[in-house]
């Protein structure tokens, strides 16, 4: 289990350069967290295996250390029935000889599998300890990708918020609505200015008409005039 090689992957995906280039920190982050998912199945398997040899281990050695002591009893019983007259005693001291013999031969295998078993026992104690920290650290980092997650919504958010601001006045949007103003204030200043020329043209034609009426009463007085001289009024 490269269980470090794996916790420098994970913070690379904070830390390192290749985040800057354009390298998705939540990819690299949950690819991180599957592998150490994947070391943490695999160390559990193995701390199944090395626990269960130790269980055979000890029970291997428990029922030898049984089977000595009886071949320990086997021989008294043989050495009391010579005292019984049961059995001779050279018969009964070959026997219990090779009942000893056969004891000390298992007490040797139970020394063997005491060994074998504090092996088994020490290395299922340090898988243990590495499932710990596989454990701890994955709870970490899937806290930390939560939080990661959180702060890239908020800031794609916040991105886009500050995207749409910054086009109000890169589209010229504001520029725009200046424009509208002036046209506006064109259109107005032009509406006004035929507004002036339609008055002054009516004034125009009203002084005409005042002149030509003036004219005509002119006119008519003379008239009267010829009228009178010849008695016609």
């Amino acid at each position: 289990m490269n269980i470090f090689k794996r916790l420098l992957r994970i913070g690379q995906a904070e830390i390192h350069s290749a985040v800057d280039k354009m390298e998705d920190p939540i990819r690299m982050t949950e690819q991180g967290i599957r592998e150490m998912r994947e070391d943490l199945d695999r160390a559990l398997e193995s701390l199944a295996q090395i626990k269960a040899l130790a269980i055979r281990t000890k029970n291997d050695k428990t029922k030898k250390m049984s089977t000595a002591q009886d071949y320990e009893n086997k021989a008294a019983l043989l050495i009391t029935k010579v005292q019984k007259g049961e059995l001779n005693m050279e018969q009964a001291e070959k026997l219990a000889k090779e009942a000893l013999s056969l004891k000390a031969t298992l007490l040797e295998e139970v020394k063997e599998l005491e060994e074998q078993q504090l092996k088994h026992e020490a290395a299922a104690d340090e898988i243990q300890k590495n499932v710990e920290v596989l454990k701890f650290n994955i709870t970490k980092w899937e806290n930390e990708l939560k939080t990661l997650k959180s702060r890239i919504r908020v800031n794609r958010a916040t991105k886009e918020v500050n995207k749409q601001l910054a086009q109000i006045d890169s589209n010229s949007t504001i520029s725009m609505l200046e424009r509208m103003k002036e046209k506006v204030e064109e259109e107005e200043a032009l509406a006004k200015a035929y507004g002036e020329i339609a008055g002054s043209r009516t004034s125009l034609d009203d002084e005409i008409n005042q002149a030509l009426g003036d004219e005509d009463g002119k006119v008519s007085e003379d008239l009267d005039e010829i009228k009178r001289k010849l008695g016609m009024i």
